[in-house]
């Protein structure tokens, strides 16, 4: 069987021209940096993090209006609040007369780990960020399309769901 190399098809011979591909690569670098701080500085996980810089924001959530601020699925919120909550960082909070709705705030350690972490996350960002001088305008603007671009693909698309848990041969 003879196969032609992709390059020849008329196709990259790697990876580097795909957009997603470049987002990876440059969050698994910098987004590393942040997840040592996390990790290692204050003993969370990058997805805790978002939980607790979204409640620092946005004050005390619902858990599916937590999941849809941070994009999350409801399943992996639950798990991180559960996690958050066992840490002390987050609170549960009845939301009115009825004990079906809960609301989850910020405890005061989660607070102080929202208030030492965001300026080490800003100041990464920052450096990175740095190096666009003047094009930073243009970048977020550029971004902000792509961002609203991605959603309508999203919404068009008619892909499967990945099979989790299951072996594909």
């Amino acid at each position: 069987m003879n196969r032609e190399p992709a390059a020849a098809a008329g196709r990259p011979a790697n990876l580097d021209p795909l957009l997603l591909y470049r987002l990876s690569r440059l969050n698994a670098v910098a987004g590393s940096m942040v997840l040592r701080l996390c990790e290692g500085r204050f003993g969370i996980t990058r997805r805790e993090w978002r939980l607790i810089a979204t409640l620092a924001g946005q004050g005390a959530l619902g858990s599916s209006q937590l999941a849809q601020q941070t994009q999350l699925d409801r399943v992996r919120t639950s798990r991180a609040i559960g996690s958050l909550t066992d840490k002390g960082l987050v609170r549960r909070e009845q939301a009115g007369s009825d004990r079906r709705h809960v609301r989850i705030a910020l405890s005061e350690r989660g607070q102080a780990i929202y208030d030492a972490l965001y300026p080490l996350v800003t100041s990464l960002n920052e450096q990175l960020l740095d190096v666009l001088g003047e094009e930073r305008a243009a970048f977020f603007a550029a971004l902000s399309k792509l961002e609203a671009r991605a959603v309508e693909v999203a919404e068009q698309a008619d892909l499967p769901k990945a099979p989790r848990g299951r072996r594909v041969l």
